[in-house]
């Protein structure tokens, strides 16, 4: 018998987009002869609309949809209502796979939704997708474990009504150039490079746009390596790929809109780094509570081959120049086959 499966895509963060295009790969890559899907689209103003094809979300029309979905928060339901011209209908639910990113997504709050409505969900849980969404607790977390990071210091939106104080905080501690980051923000939105003080306040009232928890760090030179987690207790590690940026980092535009950003899949490493990237990557995972897919980014220092953590992101993308989907096909894990297996992860945990 067909498990049904709701894939939610869409929502308020600034990934929306990004979401949109993970959606597609995942809903065309899940085998329809075990799962029948139901497609639930969140726009940026926070509508739950049913989506009824795949082409819909390509071309963007699914946004001007008249069904709309909620989710039943009752333990006992188990199931999604659709509102259509007064009445209602309902349909039950056997998991949900969220194929969200960035805030309202990948932040614990959805899955703190399907917690309450005990219906099974791909990817980690509350307590992992909420530490890992804000960079700063994760630098707290990560840092007990002594675990090498960039040096950081953190600012507070509403300090920036005095940035000429917040300036000398940095300056104090960081020298240039160093970056500037929303701690709560996903595919380097509202991340900044910069170079001088004058830069150092466009950055931060950039980032400020994003979140009110904001992060300077010291840059890091070096290569940009990531790589993918998959399971729970007994979680796999894939090998380790290499991010060739097109840009000065890897910001928005580079991942997304650049055709020559590329990724490396066997990128050569000196001796033991490989090994020791992967271990790293198991213990943040364990020690964050991660379970399903997450995938671990770090940097390779340029003189001293030094491993450098630099995040965990727990629901990472499924496009077609995803890093994670990718580094497992280099595993001889098919896309198909991963969607498989995060969803019998999913059911177990459950059931567990």
């Amino acid at each position: 018998m067909k498990k049904t499966i709701a894939v939610i895509f869409g929502g308020q963060s600034s990934e929306h987009e990004v979401s949109c295009v993970s959606a597609v790969t995942i809903i065309t890559n899940m085998d329809t002869e075990k799962y029948e899907q139901i497609l639930i689209g969140i726009t940026k103003e926070g509508d739950w609309l049913k989506v009824d094809s795949v082409s819909q979300i390509e071309d963007g029309s699914w946004r001007k949809a008249s069904v709309h979905a909620v989710i039943s928060v009752e333990a006992t339901a188990k199931s999604i209502m659709f509102l259509e011209d007064g009445r209602v209908s309902t349909r039950k639910l056997d998991l949900v796979f969220p194929a969200l990113h960035g805030l309202y997504g990948e932040d614990g709050t959805i899955q703190g939704v399907m917690e309450l409505a005990r219906l099974p969900y791909v990817g980690c849980g509350v307590l992992a997708s909420s530490i890992s969404m804000d960079k700063l607790c994760t630098k707290t977390l990560v840092g007990t474990m002594g675990v090498r990071q960039a040096q950081y210091v953190p600012v507070m939106r509403y300090e920036l009504k005095d940035m000429e104080s917040v300036v000398k905080k940095v300056e104090k501690e960081l020298s240039y150039p160093m970056f500037v980051k929303p701690c709560n923000a996903g595919s380097s939105r509202g991340v900044s490079k910069v170079r001088n003080s004058e830069e150092l306040k466009i950055g931060l009232s950039l980032a400020a746009e994003h979140d009110r928890r904001l992060l300077v760090e010291e840059m890091i030179v070096g290569r940009e390596l990531e790589c993918a987690v998959l399971g729970g207790d007994d979680c796999c590690v894939s090998g380790v790929g290499e991010i060739l940026a097109a840009a000065d980092f890897y910001d928005y535009e580079a991942k997304y809109h650049s055709a020559e950003s590329r990724t490396d899949l066997t990128p050569v490493l000196p001796e033991g780094k490989e090994d020791e990237i992967r271990e790293t990557a198991a213990r943040i995972f364990m020690a964050l509570d991660g379970y399903g897919l997450s995938r671990l980014d770090f940097f390779l220092t340029e003189d001293t081959n030094e491993v450098v953590f630099n995040e965990m992101n727990t629901l990472p993308g499924f496009t077609g120049i995803s890093m994670y989907p990718m580094l497992w096909e280099k595993r001889g894990i098919s896309k198909q086959e991963l969607i498989d297996k995060l969803i019998a992860g999913a059911l177990i945990r459950y059931d567990r």
